[in-house]
């Protein structure tokens, strides 16, 4: 029996239908006030995302080999089982009235769209391209947070007037580098204006480099997956 139900579970078109549940579970947040058939679309998907993790939660351990007893103990502090989890109980607690000022219950609500990610096949690749290229993504990622905290720490000292806070001068890196450039704070001296110009071309190389090194490996993980 929990090997039929593990079947299903991860058959394609029971994915399908999950990312169309999902989906249609967002719809509710999308409105400030609720009706009746809002509030009876989350209660439908609620009631199918629990029994979704209930099934998975029984099969837990056939996919891996573990025993059941000890997969069925670890299952709930599993990432996945945890966004599961996240997404269904604000639902149950809002039903109480005690409850319906709690906004935030509805935020954590949002978390049921990274439910996709145990049905899209294209997501898996994705994830697949980060663990593979994650010592790339990393230097990269260090890279990026050096420089930030480098040309801070220079626009902190020559322009004392323009950045009170050091945090400022973070704010300013990071949005000089992602080439995003607000106008809230800006450089007035030269000096200033030269690391600007300085640090929006590094922002191009800076953000270019991730990006290859996703699109390589991505392309890579598609072609893995033919020849499997």
């Amino acid at each position: 029996m929990r090997q039929r139900i593990h079947n299903v579970l991860n058959h394609k078109m029971y994915d399908s239908a999950m990312i169309v549940i999902i989906l249609a579970s967002l719809l509710p947040l999308v409105f400030r006030h609720q009706n009746d058939v809002l509030r009876a679309v989350d209660r439908i998907t609620v009631i199918i995302f629990a029994i979704d993790y209930l099934l998975r939660w029984f099969v837990s351990g056939l996919s891996d080999g573990k025993s059941a007893a000890r997969a069925m103990l670890l299952y709930p502090a599993t990432p996945m089982a945890i966004i599961d989890l996240l997404s269904i109980l604000p639902s149950i607690v809002l039903i109480n009235p005690a409850f319906k000022a709690f906004r935030i219950l509805r935020l954590i609500r949002a978390l049921r769209v990274f439910r996709i990610i145990r049905y899209s096949k294209n997501i898996q690749i994705l994830i697949n391209v980060f663990r593979t290229q994650k010592q790339s993504l990393m230097a990269v990622g260090c890279l990026a947070v050096g420089y930030v905290f480098v040309s801070a720490l220079v626009m902190f000292q020559i322009e004392p007037g323009t950045f009170e806070r050091f945090y400022d001068a973070i704010y300013w890196a990071t949005v000089s580098l992602t080439t995003v450039g607000y106008g809230d704070i800006f450089a007035t001296t030269d000096v200033g204006r030269f690391i600007t110009m300085l640090s929006a071309f590094m922002g191009i190389a800076i953000v270019a480099l991730p990006a290859g090194i996703i699109t390589a490996g991505y392309m890579n993980e598609i072609e893995n997956n033919k020849k499997q």
